[in-house]
């Protein structure tokens, strides 16, 4: 009689625990084990609980490949769900292999687990193992399916085929959810207070190990009621009409300050902080260094040479790479949109910046269209400080548009829903990359479903503060994807080939280079360690699928893009993964953390516009200032998605932390605690940086950084 002794790990979530009960049966090279019922005096799989089995078998069973988990009816009690976290097997002569699972298991069924040893479809040979891989991965693709959102978009989940499968009795997903009124039949229910309506089945029909934990669900909630409702108690989210003064703005979040946004309220119109915001505010990529000025933006010498001063000129700053562009091209031909009744307008501006002597990023002109001619005039610093702060004003406007849509949600989110898809569909349990990438996938579809229920659908969110409102989204998205390119998606090549590897003060680069270092050396030695050669990337036919599906699904198979539709090196694939991991963690912190900071004075980051652009000079007043503004109620519905989406909710998992154990062997383990020393250093090193700087740049501080697209 050999004699296999079992330990099971329940995770120690809400509800993890299960009455149902649980069978194991072990498959080994040499045969496998009688089904048992793992089952012992008192309570079984209670919520973080560790407990032991003993599994006995007629002969000791070889090499284990494979464990089985049968999940059953315990008498007269209703079907539960189970969080199984890991089972670690002993054999009969003392070798442990470890199980990890880390999935909800739900209704009656088998599950079965392979050891937790990494292996590449071209490390197995056994036809059992081999089959395994491919019907683990033909039910993965039956329940991820992919569906077209829009035209030009990057392809997304179909959240269809959750219902599907729960109709066709293949998965019982719960139909319990603490923020929306239950009900039997499809409807939309609204937050209270809040006004963006929740789309019941784009909620309920999610893959539990998808769907957000009952603690970040609830934080959630508690992040947004209080402040929704305390304007609606104040009538501020229905009031219409200008806002009669600037200083009224400032009394929307009276009890959500931040240092950043008291500070952004005080220097907002400061010429100083309009060039800051392009180095280390929520959209730090669109600065370009200029050799020449394009024909477009007819600058002269004499326009700017009051602010360049003596001893040099315009021609002079251009050699010496001091002079940048912030060209908002994209915008020119986007739809516009009413709001509250009333036509609103957008700008396509061009501005231009010099880098003056002291380190300073300061705007030289600005040109509200992409056509220069008498009606549009190049506004510059020496005009009146009306018409000046106008201008600067219709660029943050541009800048909202561009980082919202696309630096934010199209390069960040729907991105990473995408390789989050691809990863769940061709890659297996076992497959190190499967293992390196599921903590920066963690709650991205979930987090993208729930935006494309409120805020990006008819009459959502968009269609209700935006000046493009959810055309324009559209438009922007899929016209900012035909033009994403391989070198924009990775950090130091877009650096490189914007020109602003030098430009003093630029926290968002030096952090951000800092920790696509520390993810490049992660990588590189989990890659190394399992794909030895060129040949083993090649052969490897599951990660080639991988990345042609990414290909075809996300960048719409455009060769133009630069993105790779197949790897041939270990060098590709390490850059390939590091990009992946920086924009689903990093980059997204970097564009979404500081939305209230620098969102919540709204003059800063104006949703719409309600005036055209001025066609002549001389004219603009504090009264025509605040009737170009959005309106009331238009600044407060903005006002509270930036405070939701700046505060990540609860159950969070920063960068480099993994308490899911996917690696079992010695090598990945020590690699991964070697990032997060490494991590561990670059949060000290900015922390001591900011203890000097009068506005401290955190948004990529580590312990800050998501793990994944979560919120």
């Amino acid at each position: 009689m050999a004699v296999y002794r079992l330990c099971v790990t329940t995770g120690p979530y809400l509800k993890a625990g299960t009455l149902d009960n649980i069978s194991a049966t072990l498959v080994g090279t040499c045969g496998e084990s009688p089904k048992q019922r793992l089952d012992r005096v008192g309570r079984d799989f209670a919520s973080g609980s560790v407990q032991k089995y003993k599994v006995r078998c007629p002969a000791e069973l070889g090499e284990i490949l494979l464990l089985r988990l049968h999940k059953e009816r315990y008498a007269f009690f209703r079907k539960d769900s189970w969080y199984c976290s890991r089972i670690c097997v002993t054999a009969p002569d003392g070798t442990i292999i470890h199980f990890p699972c880390y999935q909800w298991i739900e209704g009656y069924c088998t599950m079965e687990l392979r050891p937790g040893t990494a292996k590449t479809i071209c490390q197995d040979s056994l036809p059992l193992l081999l089959d395994h891989r491919k019907q683990e991965l033909q039910a993965r693709q039956e329940c991820y399916r992919w569906k077209i959102y829009a035209p030009g978009f990057p392809r997304m989940v179909d959240v269809s085929s959750f219902e599907e499968m729960e109709s066709d009795k293949k998965f019982a997903l719960t139909k319990t959810t603490p923020y929306v009124e239950q009900e039997d039949s499809p409807g939309n229910r609204y937050l209270p207070g809040f006004p963006m309506k929740i789309d019941i089945p784009s909620l309920l029909h999610m893959d539990p190990n998808i769907r957000y934990s009952a603690t970040k669900t609830t934080s959630l909630i508690f992040n947004i009621i209080p402040a929704s409702l305390g304007m609606k108690i104040r009538g501020l989210l229905d009031r219409k009409g200008s806002w009669k003064k600037l200083d009224d703005i400032h009394k929307i979040f009276w009890c959500h300050k931040t240092f950043t946004s008291e500070y952004v309220t005080e220097h907002w119109c400061e010429d100083n902080f309009f060039g800051y915001q392009y180095l280390n505010g929520v959209n730090p990529v669109m600065l370009h260094c200029l050799s020449s000025l394009p024909s477009k933006l007819p600058v002269t010498n004499d326009m700017v040479a009051p602010l360049l001063g003596p001893g040099t000129c315009l021609q002079t700053e251009l050699e010496r790479g001091n002079i940048f562009l912030a060209d908002y091209w994209i915008l020119e031909e986007a739809p516009v949109h009413c709001l509250n009744g009333r036509q609103q307008y957008v700008a396509a501006p061009l501005c231009l910046l010099w880098l003056n002597p002291q380190g300073a990023l300061l705007p030289l002109a600005i040109q509200l269209s992409q056509i220069p001619g008498p009606n549009s005039p190049i506004f510059l610093p020496t005009d009146s400080d009306w018409d000046w702060l106008l201008a600067k004003t219709w660029v943050r406007n541009s800048e909202f548009l561009v980082h919202e849509n696309n630096t934010h949600f199209l390069c960040t989110h729907l991105l990473c829903e995408a390789f989050s898809m691809a990863t769940l569909r061709q890659l297996p349990l076992c497959h190190p990359v499967y293992k390196l990438l599921l903590p920066h996938t963690r709650y991205t579809l979930q987090v993208n479903t729930i935006a494309r229920a409120t805020l990006l659908n008819p009459e959502g969110l968009v269609d209700k503060v935006t000046s493009i409102g959810r055309r324009g989204l559209l438009y922007l998205m899929s016209t900012g994807l035909a033009h994403f390119t391989y070198t924009n998606f990775c950090l130091p090549d877009s650096l490189r080939a914007r020109g602003v590897l030098t430009i003093p003060n630029y926290y968002y680069r030096d952090d951000g280079l800092k920790i696509w270092a520390a993810i490049e050396s992660f990588v590189s030695e989990i890659v190394g360690y399992y794909y030895p050669s060129d040949a083993s990337v090649q052969q490897d036919s599951e990660l080639q699928a991988w990345v042609g599906e990414i290909f075809a699904q996300a960048f719409l198979n455009r060769e133009s893009s630069g993105f790779p539709s197949c790897l041939c090196t270990p060098g590709e694939l390490v850059k390939y993964l590091t990009a992946i991991i920086f924009n689903c963690s990093a980059q997204h912190a970097a564009v979404n953390s500081g939305q209230h900071d620098f969102g919540a004075w709204m003059p800063n980051a104006p949703s719409s516009m309600r005036q055209p652009p001025p066609q002549t000079k001389g004219t603009t007043t504090l009264e025509s200032y605040l009737d170009t503004l959005p309106e009331v109620n238009i600044t407060c519905n903005n006002l509270l998605l930036f405070w939701l989406v700046s505060q990540e909710p609860k159950d969070q998992r920063p960068l480099g932390t993994y308490p899911d154990e996917h690696f079992t062997e010695e090598v990945p383990r020590q690699s991964i605690a070697t990032f997060q020393n490494r991590l561990a250093q670059i949060s000290k090193d900015i922390r001591e940086r900011n203890q000097s700087l009068p506005l401290p740049y955190a948004y990529l501080d580590p312990p800050l950084i998501e793990n994944s697209v979560s919120i």
